[in-house]
């Protein structure tokens, strides 16, 4: 069997963030993608089997990647404010880098396609971000409220951020990125 083309897949993965930031992910269909990404839909059948096993591994793929960027400089050993600092900056690096991957995986996650394996996988990965939180709650260096609290402020300061970066409200530079860590590293400390 002949191995599968890369420049394919590559174009079937960038048609489908596209498709999907234009038009949502519950309309989008393998046509659509195909035409998008100038392939037959008889040869995006070669790649994925259907809908769903095309949505699935895009997430796989997009999810692994984004947390190997997230914590591609997070030594285990650094105080513990400066670990929090350096996810949070690759966080905001990322949604700036990558948006439309990130709106993927946004709508993958709240949608019916989102499969078991890949909840399981969300909760593995985020699991790595839950134990460096609640080590700060045990150290009494971060609040001790419900972790959930602590992602939530934490997360919603990564997208606030980049949203204002991305529309031209706050520069794209290092006084933002130093501001608004600050002002999370503010909400989250004891």
């Amino acid at each position: 069997m002949k191995p599968k083309d890369t420049e394919k897949l590559r174009k079937i993965v960038q048609a489908t963030y596209a498709l999907v930031q234009q038009r949502g992910l519950a309309a989008l269909t393998l046509a659509e993608i195909a035409r998008a990404a100038g392939i037959a839909t008889s040869t995006l059948y070669i790649y994925f089997d259907s809908k769903q096993a095309l949505l699935d591994q895009l997430y796989q793929d997009a999810k692994t990647a984004t947390f190997e960027r997230l914590v591609a400089d997070a030594a285990p050993t650094p105080p513990l404010k400066a670990r929090v600092r350096s996810i949070w900056l690759n966080m905001l690096a990322n949604r700036l880098a990558n948006p439309a991957e990130i709106i993927f995986m946004e709508q993958y996650t709240s949608s019916q396609f989102m499969s078991e394996a890949n909840r399981e996988l969300g909760g593995r990965l985020a699991g790595f971000f839950h134990a460096i939180l609640k080590n700060g709650q045990d150290e009494e260096t971060l609040k001790a409220v419900p972790l959930p609290f602590l992602m939530a402020l934490f997360l919603g300061s990564v997208q606030e951020t980049a949203r204002l970066v991305r529309q031209g409200v706050l520069a794209d530079d290092e006084q933002t990125r130093a501001t608004g860590f600050l002002l999370c590293w503010d909400a989250i400390k004891a």
